[in-house]
């Protein structure tokens, strides 16, 4: 496995794991959770899009 796809990996792991804590703060009833579950799944799959349109050109 390359570098490239070591990092885009990691990169699911986080996004899956903050969606996986969106759910637990919604079973705490945590909107604060909620609400960074969401923005760091967000910025890591935004980050994901930049990370591969850079390594695809």
């Amino acid at each position: 496995m390359n570098r490239y796809q070591c990092v885009t990996l990691a990169l699911a792991f986080g996004v899956a794991a903050c969606l996986i804590g969106v759910g637990v703060a919604i079973g705490e009833r945590s909107s604060l959770g909620v609400i960074g579950g969401i923005l760091g799944a967000c910025a890591l799959m935004g980050y994901g899009f930049s990370y591969k349109r850079k390594h695809m050109r």
